[in-house]
């Protein structure tokens, strides 16, 4: 009877071309990740200014409001003015003593400079509705155009969102699959790794003489060994795990 064939053990050159492949595919993850997370701020802006927008319209339009409410409260008081004065120099014809002819005088001087000041504070509204009203058809102007900006980035982050997913989705079934094939001891470090650090880099080149991850020098000797991908090898700085640069691997 035959005897069942051995699995044959993964070389550590394998598991560090193994790692280091889960390393570019996880960073390809991180990217999409960066991209989707900034891409909203643009459209978060513009709704903002749309929001701060619409609050200057609101406020100008009720600035407008009460100007036009003020003339026509002084138009109306007026009206009451002048019907003051008709009924004031009606009794002027029964007075019965200049004593009440000067009172009734001064009853209707004051009517009329209470017209007089109407007068002059409307026309001081209308100019200031006037120019509001300028103030206000510019703000609706960049409204419409912020609006349009808005609508047209957000079709366009909603296209983004679903390529960059649907990409995302596929990166990570492939980088659950790399994880699966690699030994307990090296997934778990390699995840330890990727989790403190900031950028997500658990393996990383060497580039120029220097770790690719914290960038602190590397020793001549231990870059020998780094090549000959003979044992895993981690910065003694940072703990990344350290693989050849792709340059000396093409060389």
């Amino acid at each position: 009877m035959a005897k069942a064939a051995t699995k044959k053990e993964t070389s550590v050159e394998e598991k560090l071309d193994g790692l280091y492949e889960l390393q570019l595919i996880d960073s390809e993850i991180d990217r999409i990740r960066t991209i989707r997370g900034e891409l909203p701020l643009e459209v978060q802006d513009l709704e903002d200014e749309l929001e701060g927008l619409d609050t200057r319209i609101a406020k100008l339009e009720e600035e407008i409001a009460t100007f036009e409410k003020d003339i026509s409260d002084r138009k109306n008081s007026n009206k009451e003015a002048e019907i003051a004065i008709a009924k004031y120099k009606e009794q002027q014809n029964n007075v019965r003593n200049n004593r009440e002819f000067e009172s009734i005088s001064k009853e209707i001087e004051y009517q009329e400079l209470e017209i007089k000041l109407n007068e002059k504070r409307s026309k001081e509204s209308k100019a200031k509705i006037a120019h509001k009203k300028e103030v206000l058809d510019e703000a609706k102007e960049r409204r419409e155009l912020r609006a349009n900006d808005l609508a047209a980035k957000k079709s366009e982050l909603d296209e983004i969102i679903a390529e960059t997913q649907a990409q995302e989705e596929k990166l990570l079934k492939k980088s659950a699959a790399a994880l699966k094939k690699m030994d307990t001891r090296l997934a778990n470090a390699y995840t330890r790794l990727r989790e403190n650090a900031k950028n997500g880099l658990a393996v990383v080149p060497v580039d120029r003489d220097s770790c690719g991850g914290c960038f602190n020098k590397i020793p001549p000797q231990r870059q020998l060994d780094i090549q000959t991908k003979k044992k895993v090898i981690t910065c003694e700085h940072c703990g990344r795990i350290l693989v050849p640069s792709t340059e000396e691997v093409e060389a």
